[in-house]
């Protein structure tokens, strides 16, 4: 069997840390599988489906690195939801309900009084030819629902009714139909919910597994009756615990919490958004993997808690130190050059500064530093600057080796008698206007000579 997943997010708005935890599931589970993996748009709500979030979403998820074998939209693909309605009317599993919203609140209201769960009653299977006709006199258009496995063959008398299946993550899984209201899969306007397409999708598709996250569950249970009223194999399920924020709060593309967009906007790598997104929330350790076929290695759907996953920004932060501080300057070079960083000393300064990164960008500030000295004029004490103006006084001539900046403060040692930070920090604001950065023995060699004689206070 050809391993075939999908990603199905509806263009609504762009995708979060959450959503990329399903995308990534699937991306992963299809590489280990050398399976296929299909972008697929549910966009039946064509009010609120916008082009420019597939767009934006197929942008997201080229940037974390993943790349669709094939790319849909439920939009284009009516006439085969159509036909798979009719099919089911049929087969007498699609039923006409003519209640209006107000009438179902208020019956469902009624069951709670009775002690009843508060479900749909199927009144609409007992409704008479002169009842529908009346109905459509007075311009009600029906919804359909759909019937749900009724074992007593009495749709007016369910008895418990249990769907089971073998959760590729949470293992053995049950939902008892019968706490469940019949669904709606046709509006009164001939629009679709989510349900029916969905399936009628993973049938025409060739889907084998549906790996998403856990709020599904009880869905899963209706779509596979659904799937086998259209007399096809349900494909493996596999339901992942939901990411929340550090408090606990959900995730919203409404309200562009953590976007991808934001991610990448704030300067945080792909890979430390992926690593984050797949490993928290599973027994394996946070930590930063650089490349999506490690990724891979290290992931096992198995391995994922049943409780929400909760995980706090800044280990975002965490991760994109890590990856910088160790990312070879081949996997750089291109960005670099974008910033302004090229020519013969990209490379050794790149080797210099990444370990105090946050940020590749941050490279630029540093770039500046080492061309044009600090970005503000130091202040230093009387002392400090006599300090200074000897230590300058005693800088080698060129030409000079690897070991300057150590031979260079041996001699300012043992000239001034300083030592440690009283001999280093004034060393370090005089070149670079901050207190900390990066190795001065590696700066050094980069300033040459003349670029560090113009640093002298």
């Amino acid at each position: 069997m050809t391993v075939t997943v999908r990603f199905a997010p509806s263009p609504t708005g762009r995708i979060h840390i959450g959503n990329a935890r399903t995308a990534l599931f699937n991306w992963l589970f299809a590489m280990n599988n050398k399976g296929r993996f299909i972008q697929r748009f549910d966009d039946t709500d064509i009010a609120r489906s916008k082009q420019e979030f597939s767009d934006a979403i197929l942008y997201d998820l080229h940037w974390l690195g993943i790349f669709p074998d094939a790319t849909e939209y439920q939009s284009r693909r009516f006439d085969i939801y159509d036909a798979a309605v009719e099919r089911l009317k049929a087969a007498g599993v699609l039923y006409a309900c003519y209640e209006t919203p107000e009438e179902l609140d208020l019956r469902r209201k009624v069951r709670r009084t009775r002690g009843l769960p508060p479900v749909y009653g199927r009144e609409a299977l007992t409704l008479t030819h002169e009842q529908i006709a009346e109905y459509q006199a007075d311009g009600r258009r029906p919804h359909w629902r759909f019937l749900l496995p009724n074992f007593s063959g009495d749709p007016q008398q369910p008895e418990r009714t249990e769907m089971h299946w073998n959760d590729l993550v949470r293992g053995e899984e049950t939902v008892d139909l019968a706490s469940l209201s019949d669904p709606v899969l046709v509006r009164e306007d001939g629009t679709y919910l989510y349900t029916l397409p969905s399936v009628v999708d993973d049938i025409e598709m060739g889907v084998s597994h549906v790996i998403r996250g856990d709020d599904h569950v009880t869905n899963t249970g209706v779509q596979i009756a659904l799937f086998q009223a259209l007399a096809a194999e349900p494909p493996v399920f596999g339901h992942h615990n939901l990411l929340t924020t550090a408090s606990g709060e959900g995730l919203s593309k409404r309200t562009g919490a953590l976007s991808i967009e934001s991610l990448r906007e704030d300067g945080i790598e792909p890979m430390a958004v992926a690593s984050l997104a797949v490993l928290v929330g599973t027994s394996e350790n946070v930590a930063a993997v650089p490349t999506m076929g490690e990724l891979a290695e290290r992931f096992d759907p198995a391995a994922t808690s049943k409780s929400a996953a909760k995980f706090d920004p800044d280990e975002l932060f965490v991760l994109n130190r890590s990856l910088l501080h160790h990312m070879p300057f081949a996997e750089a070079q291109d960005r670099l050059i974008v910033l302004g960083v090229s020519g013969e000393q990209a490379e050794p300064f790149w080797l210099a500064v990444r370990g105090n990164l946050d940020r590749l960008a941050d490279a630029v500030n540093w770039w500046r530093i080492l061309r044009d000295g600090p970005q503000e004029k130091p202040e230093f004490s009387d002392d400090d600057r006599d300090f200074l103006r000897q230590a300058f006084d005693l800088l080698p001539e060129e030409p000079w080796s690897a070991t300057i900046w150590k031979d260079w403060t041996g001699k300012i040692r043992e000239a001034t008698g300083r030592k440690g930070k009283a001999l280093f920090m004034p060393l370090r604001t005089a070149l670079t206007g901050l207190p900390s950065g990066p190795e001065l023995a590696d700066l050094l060699p980069l300033m040459g000579r003349e670029g560090t004689l113009a640093r002298r206070p």
